[in-house]
């Protein structure tokens, strides 16, 4: 007769892989999907790629407002890589296995990629503050050795804080055959709801990463934006308060990009489980797709300095090479 705690670990599982569905019920159109998915993977690669060389080529771009772009760029660049490999997997090859362990990795570092731009967007929204609200000390307060402080806390807080996360699955005890996930990656949410073992600690936990990064930085950013909006009031000329304000239309649309479809998703994943698999996965696409390509879009739009730059790193980059 096998006792209490030999039958507990006999019956605990983990499964070796998950099943990645993808786009559910739109299974044979997958192809046909894959090309929008490959175009915007190929233009946030290439794009932030080439907003990272503009500010490193150029000297005049050499300043807080576009290192701190160059942090959101790296991030984006980052977050594309977390979801590309098996998103195209699933697309272009059917190939929908994850080992286990793998899962575990992608989940890390895409729900740290997805923390580090929340924190960069809300340090984007102090350098427009302090730009704005005492321009004669900008480069005083934010030097170079300031911003490489915030760029560690930022990347040092979010790994401290995700890095829990795998381990809290990995305690899980999942059921036999209960393997598939509704999206083409692994989100903590989703696979942890695939467990038949009690989840507490994992909603909780997931909950407070969630409203300490996701609901306080929106939190200071919109603080941010309320004295930005206090100072320019306070702006003699009509001129001068929509120069002010248009320095910072870039970076607000960016906000709108990232933090919409973020809390959508979170409120979902929390409240709308009765919802269709495919409103699941369309909902997490767009906002860990598409925020990658409209920050670069925005930027190169609204910003033409940088626009400027992007379009003369290729030409910077082949007389680099000739004189190599």
């Amino acid at each position: 007769m096998l006792s209490s705690p030999s039958l507990a670990n006999t019956s605990f599982f983990q499964p070796p892989a998950f099943l990645l569905m993808g786009i559910p019920g739109m299974e044979a159109a997958h192809g046909w999907i894959s090309i929008p998915f490959s175009s915007m993977y190929t233009v946030a690669l290439t794009g932030n790629g080439l907003i990272l060389l503009a500010v490193r080529r150029t000297p005049s771009l050499r300043q807080p407002m576009y290192y701190f772009l160059s942090m959101l760029a790296l991030t984006d660049v980052g977050l594309t890589l977390s979801t590309m490999p098996t998103t195209l997997a699933v697309l272009w090859f059917d190939h929908r296995l994850i080992g286990f362990k793998a899962c575990l990795v992608q989940m890390f570092f895409l729900h740290s990629f997805t923390v580090v731009e929340s924190s960069v967007l809300l340090a984007m929204s102090f350098d427009r503050v302090v730009a704005i609200s005492n321009p004669l000390r900008y480069a005083a307060v934010l030097t170079n050795n300031v911003i490489i402080g915030i760029g560690l806390a930022i990347v040092a807080h979010a790994t401290l804080c995700l890095f829990p996360v795998p381990f809290l699955i990995k305690r899980l005890n999942f059921c036999r055959g209960n393997i598939f996930l509704s999206h083409s990656f692994c989100l903590h949410p989703n696979v942890m709801r695939r467990a038949c073992a009690d989840i507490t600690i994992n909603i909780r936990y997931g909950l407070c990463v969630v409203l300490s990064f996701g609901g306080l930085n929106s939190l200071l950013i919109v603080l941010s934006y309320t004295l930005i909006l206090h100072t320019v009031m306070g702006l003699a000329s009509p001129r001068e308060r929509i120069q002010a304000l248009n320095t910072c239309v870039s970076h607000i649309l960016a906000v709108f990009a990232f933090f919409i479809p973020g809390i959508t998703m979170s409120m979902i994943h929390r409240f709308g489980r009765h919802l269709p698999h495919v409103v699941h996965a369309l909902v997490a696409y767009v906002h860990l797709v598409v925020p990658p390509v409209l920050n670069l879009i925005i930027y190169s739009v609204k910003s033409k300095p940088i626009r400027e730059a992007m379009l003369r790193v290729p030409e910077m980059e082949r007389s680099r090479l000739m004189y190599l």
